[in-house]
């Protein structure tokens, strides 16, 4: 059994630290420790709330006290490469004996001192960013596909799509639906045990990647989740997001959105909710009609009055359901889903 080192320095947070802190949502148990000297004695409940008594400590050397047989670099950087202060951890954690598990786009079992290190105290390097080899390109079998399909997008990055994307995902089997969830990033790959990691695939091919996803997994489901990557309107990431959409001819969406956001992570004004919404329906018009069922905020920075009063708001607006899944519960929106698949 894993028993993980997360490691975020100078990125302990809701946002930075975002594949760690999946693993310290949905499988606490098997977290042993986080690295991250800014935030070193607290525990995870006290940044995240959520988390418990996971504890915080200042480096690798400190973390040996919780005896870790695994490292997952947690955070994910722009443009995922790892600093001289990652390296050192890393090369910390190998020799003590751990299987190291990286989503970064710099694959470590390419990388000459690192993957030697690796070889010599016998351990495992995951790089889970490392695209399909072959690639696959797309064959246009959405148009025959007999599953439904739900993807997940967003006003920006960081919004909560993976989360959202998981939540649905067991709110849904839990009803007794045969789902299935195809992750397209480091942190969903690492969840589920399946999925593309969409940004680290040649342009050409990302579309045919995530079709032949779907039809790998698709047979005999009642509906197919695929978890969004980026915003159509976030100027570094829209070019993944719009492969990803186009090779997941989606039956239906859900939006994902973190209220009182003024600007994206790339500085510029953010679109509002219904700009994208009505740019994700253009942009599928062309293949095939496509729908909302519904949105989930991350209203985590939100009093919960507050909250609850945007969600009333925007429901209004809308006219279809809006919750936070995981402050507030389903809020309609699965039911929304389940009508569709009856």
């Amino acid at each position: 059994m894993a028993s993980f080192a997360i490691l975020c320095p100078n990125a302990f947070d809701y946002i930075l630290n975002k594949t760690g802190n999946m693993l310290i949502r949905y499988r606490p148990e098997d977290v042993c420790c986080v690295i991250d000297p800014v935030t070193s004695g607290k525990t995870a409940q006290d940044i995240l709330g959520f988390g418990g008594e996971i504890p915080v400590v200042s480096n690798f050397k400190a973390a040996t006290e919780f005896d870790p047989n695994a490292m997952l670099i947690g955070s994910a950087p722009q443009g995922g490469f790892i600093n001289e202060q990652y390296r050192k951890e890393l090369k910390d954690a190998i020799q003590y004996g751990c299987d190291i598990y990286s989503g970064m786009h710099q694959f470590l079992n390419d990388d000459p001192e690192i993957s030697v290190l690796a070889k010599k105290y016998s351990i495992t390097i995951n790089d889970l960013r490392r695209p399909p080899d072959p690639p696959h390109f797309s064959k246009g079998t959405w148009k025959n596909r007999k599953v439904k399909v739900l993807l997940v997008v967003g006003t920006d990055c960081d919004t909560g799509k993976m989360t959202t994307g998981w939540e649905i995902s067991k709110r849904l089997i839990n009803q007794g639906k045969n789902v299935r969830f195809v992750a397209t990033g480091q942190t969903g790959k690492m969840l589920s045990g399946y999925g593309v990691p969409v940004d680290a695939v040649v342009g050409d091919f990302m579309s045919g990647e995530i079709e032949h996803a779907i039809d790998h997994v698709g047979n005999g489901a009642d509906l197919v989740i695929v978890e969004g990557q980026g915003s159509l309107t976030n100027m570094y990431y829209s070019g993944v997001t719009l492969a990803l959409m186009h090779g997941a001819m989606p039956d239906f969406m859900i939006m994902t959105d973190e209220p009182g956001r003024k600007k994206d992570v790339t500085g510029h004004p953010i679109s509002t909710i219904r700009e994208v919404m009505q740019l994700h329906l253009d942009l599928m018009k062309n293949f095939k009609e496509s729908q909302f069922l519904g949105i989930n905020l991350l209203t985590l920075n939100m009093k919960k009055n507050e909250a609850l009063d945007e969600i009333k708001e925007l429901e209004q607006e809308h006219k279809m359901p809006v919750t936070d899944l995981i402050r507030f519960g389903d809020g309609g929106l699965i039911d929304s889903i389940v009508q569709r698949l009856n």
